[in-house]
């Protein structure tokens, strides 16, 4: 049973929360949900927001990211790829791959990147495919 976290941006919570339960029905286990969280409005609640993201990033299997995200959600995508967890880069068109758009980091090994639907994004973690 692989286990899995979603970075991605407030503005995708409902994308986040409908990959969150597909691949929970399909036994996947999530680490951590961030989505039942409200904005910070401390910085205690930053803090304590911020360990258990990155607890819960340390003990996925895969991190997925979902495009836009904004700077948290890049932080999220360098622990991964700094313990060597297989990420699922997601985006709707090709801007991952305009050289105007990228940043290097998306074109590491690591990084399988999933261009196009959601339910095509589900298929590739679920199948564990590039």
């Amino acid at each position: 049973m692989k286990s899995f976290y979603i970075a991605s941006s407030f503005s995708n919570k409902e994308a986040v929360r409908y990959v969150r339960d597909q691949l929970t029905q399909k036994g996947f286990v999530h680490t951590y949900d961030w989505t039942i969280n409200e904005r910070a409005a401390t910085m205690e609640e930053l803090e304590k927001i911020g360990q258990q993201e990155r607890k819960a990033v340390m003990e996925a299997d895969v991190v997925i990211v979902l495009l836009p995200a904004g700077k948290g959600s890049h932080i999220e995508f360098g622990i991964a790829l700094g313990f060597g967890k297989t990420i699922y880069l997601h985006s709707p068109d090709e801007r991952i791959n305009q050289f105007e758009t990228t940043t290097t980091f998306y074109h590491v090994p690591e990084v399988v990147k999933c261009i196009g639907s959601i339910d095509e994004l589900i298929e590739s973690v679920v199948t564990g495919t590039n």
